[in-house]
């Protein structure tokens, strides 16, 4: 007879934030990590830059009107169509700063996702301690407030899926969404084993 001393309980996922614990599951997850197998195997969780609230930060968000659809240029031949939705404009380590937000319109098809926003961005980390192909935040039209301003939350920005495996197509980051200064927060880059 075998006697487990397991309490039955998951082990706790790694991670400071629930953001950080649910991005861990999901690439710990087989069935939909863009891990490589070898990678995977001993993966144990994400590097993270430390939990920052000076990179939570309110941007006001002005629309651009009638913005034409345009092929994203991506890590491959894939050319997925996306328009400008607008300007973030915010203030950051007391210097102020613009990105600009993208909307797929792949995504507008799609009920789950059609009420999602885009701004992939690089900062002075890009290719030191965070991907070289910048990282990614994810926002949604429904968290835009009446004054058109939006929460950004750089602590629960991530790399792209080809940050860590090639066989992925990935939206390149445009010039213009770049961040002079260190954005240390997030995830960092991976460390492949």
């Amino acid at each position: 007879m075998f006697v487990s001393c397991n309490s039955g309980k998951r082990p706790s996922l790694i991670g400071e934030t629930v953001y950080q614990q649910e991005l861990n599951a999901s690439y710990k997850d087989a069935s939909k990590s863009p891990l490589k197998k070898n990678d995977l195997k001993d993966f144990k969780g994400l590097d993270f830059f430390k939990v920052d609230s000076t990179f939570i930060v309110n941007a006001k968000l002005t629309r651009i009107e009638n913005s034409p659809i345009f092929e994203m240029p991506t890590t491959t031949e894939r050319k997925p169509l996306y328009k400008e939705y607008g300007l973030l404009n915010f203030t950051l380590k007391g210097n102020d700063y613009e990105l600009t937000v993208y909307q797929s319109q792949d995504d507008l098809r799609d009920e789950k996702y059609k009420d999602y926003l885009f701004v992939p961005f690089t900062d002075l980390t890009s290719g030191n301690e965070s991907y070289g192909g910048g990282r990614y935040m994810d926002l949604k039209t429904t968290d835009i407030a009446s004054d058109n301003t939006l929460l950004l939350n750089f602590n629960n920005t991530y790399n792209p899926y080809c940050a860590y495996n090639d066989k992925y197509s990935c939206p390149l980051t445009p010039r213009k969404n770049h961040l002079d200064l260190e954005v240390k927060a997030g995830v960092k880059a991976f460390k492949k084993h």
